[in-house]
């Protein structure tokens, strides 16, 4: 075999490893983006989930006369229809981040109405642990199901 004939295998081997070494750099490199971005959705799940329960908050304490009540869905929020004028104690339903859908799992207050929410969503959580106090009820949870946004009066 002549030198020239070598040179090729040797070539066509070289690129063969480069392929590899970039599919297995591209494979890592999805991995931590598919992380990041469950860790923004997680973030955006707190912000939001603390939204509705703000939300909630202002709906109950804000209840003309005295006997306070907890909304009956979440449009209520949006749309707060006890008053002369609209009243409104959250811009929109917001959709779940992390399943993208607007449908959420209600809490029902003892004496009726919707107290809570929470994704339906029973992936595992990334974020267990270091929660602002507000959130604190979420330490050691595994999942979104699990994080529960609750106004008690």
């Amino acid at each position: 075999m002549s030198g020239r004939g070598r040179q090729a295998g040797f070539t066509y081997l070289a690129l063969l490893f480069a392929v590899a070494v970039a599919g297995v750099a591209l494979a890592s490199t999805g991995a931590l983006w598919f992380f990041e971005l469950q860790r923004e959705r997680e973030a955006e799940l707190l912000f939001v989930g603390n939204q509705f329960r703000l939300a909630i908050r202002s709906y109950y304490e804000q209840s003309p006369g005295m006997l306070k009540r907890y909304p009956m869905s979440l449009d209520e929020l949006v749309k707060d229809n006890r008053y002369l004028g609209i009243k409104r104690h959250l811009r929109r339903v917001y959709a779940d981040p992390v399943t993208g859908k607007s449908e959420w799992g209600l809490l029902m207050a003892p004496e009726g109405g919707i107290m809570g929410v929470h994704s339906l969503s029973d992936h595992t959580s990334i974020k267990r642990a270091n929660f602002f106090l507000r959130d604190a009820m979420f330490e050691g949870k595994n999942r979104y199901s699990e994080w529960h946004f609750v106004y008690r009066p």
